[in-house]
């Protein structure tokens, strides 16, 4: 049996995929398997597929009849994976030096039901913006092994999939599988995290993620980003299934949801804008539905005391949108993302003109300090979900 199973859904990646398989080939480790799903891809990634597969035995290709989209062909690769560990590569991003070998020494050393890794973000421009997973537990070293209701600061961690590796025979059990549609990966991750007991973390870089400038579902216009909706509606389904393991973080994982749907809203690349009322209306059904009766935090709400029941401490922008959805009140907030959108613009206008010029009329920076984005090693500030932050109401 394989340690690894690797998953790589293959659709329309002809530009990226020789990189991606390569970056796990030059690894060289026998206990690894790659499973690529070929979804029926309509470029020349299959032929490339069975290029790699005729010199690479630890290649299987599994050919979907017609496109599923990337929850099913994960599926579909995990059904035919046999490697003890199972990890979702996208087939667009690659796997750093080294990756294999220390992902495989810590589950060995661990034996986790869960191992999440840091990863980076790899800009167009060839910027790479690091996310280690210390930013679970600022300042403190965590247990070896821990449970999420131990350690809820997972919540601040983006919960995309490719930089947790499963242990394939304790998903099965969970019955846990990807949904169709787009936010996939909230539906899948979250109950994982609260299902299993034992998660174990890599603070190291290995795993690559691609930022694409065009094509990307967060640069996309679209209706379908109302999907997040029956994404979300699916993680409380499951929790509302085994109260017991969700009590204790059920109101820390409502906040999120909120602030994932609002920070979907804040993007003008996202949801079109003659639709905007309406999704801020399924937000705020969303919120009556599941609001916790003992309140919840609000994330990013300045001091994190904000209980969301109107009544709180909180005394940032993010209690005051929730506040909104709570009311229902687009209108006025539509009017204040307007007013913080502007303040942005001219506090950032007058940061440039302050820094123009130092002593002498020469260019300096002395005091200042550059953007979470632009410094390696940092995670920006309740990061989630959201590749990019939000272009409205993102001042804190």
């Amino acid at each position: 049996m394989a340690l690894l199973s690797l998953i790589i859904p293959v659709f329309r990646v002809e530009k990226y995929l020789a990189a991606c398989l390569d970056s796990v080939l030059a690894q060289r480790r026998a206990d690894v398997e790659i499973v690529a799903v070929d979804d029926a891809s309509d470029d020349g990634s299959s032929a490339i597929l069975a290029s790699y597969a005729q010199r690479h035995p630890e290649i299987t290709v599994v050919t979907l009849d017609r496109n599923s989209g990337l929850g099913a062909a994960r599926n579909a690769g995990i059904a035919h994976a046999s490697g003890r560990y199972v990890w979702c590569v996208d087939s667009d991003d690659w796997l750093p030096d080294g990756s294999l070998d220390a992902v495989a020494d810590r589950v060995e050393h661990t034996d986790p039901d869960i191992l999440i890794t840091g990863y980076s973000r790899i800009y167009p421009d060839g910027r790479a913006e690091e996310h280690p997973v210390t930013g679970i537990a600022p300042g403190r070293q965590l247990p070896e092994v821990f449970r999420f209701a131990d350690e809820p600061g997972l919540l601040d961690v983006l919960w995309i999939a490719c930089n947790k590796i499963i242990k394939r025979d304790r998903l099965v059990d969970t019955g846990i599988t990807f949904q169709s549609g787009w936010y996939e990966d909230v539906s899948f991750v979250i109950p994982l995290l609260v299902a299993i007991d034992r998660i174990a973390v890599l603070d190291r870089d290995c795993y690559a993620y691609r930022q694409h400038d065009d094509g990307a579902i967060t640069r996309t216009v679209s209706d379908r980003h109302f999907e997040v909706f029956d994404q979300w509606q699916r993680v409380f389904t499951y929790l509302d299934a085994h109260p017991g393991r969700a009590a204790g973080v059920r109101p820390l994982i409502f906040g999120r949801m909120i602030w994932h749907c609002l920070q979907v809203l804040g993007h003008r690349h996202r949801v079109p804008r003659s639709h905007r009322r309406r999704y801020f209306r399924r937000t705020c059904e969303l919120y009556h539905q599941h609001r916790p009766v003992g309140g919840y935090p609000v994330p990013g709400d300045g001091n994190g005391n904000g209980n969301g029941n109107g009544n709180g401490n909180g005394n940032g922008n993010e209690t005051i949108k929730h506040r909104l959805v709570a009311a229902n009140a687009y209108s006025l907030y539509r009017t204040l993302m307007a007013v913080w959108s502007l303040r942005k613009r001219l506090l950032g206008r007058a940061d440039r003109t302050s820094g123009a010029t130092g002593a002498g009329g020469r260019p300096t920076t002395a005091g200042r300090t550059p953007p979470a984005a632009a410094r390696p090693g940092t995670v920006p500030a309740r990061g989630g979900a959201v590749d990019d932050e939000a272009e409205e109401g993102a001042i804190r």
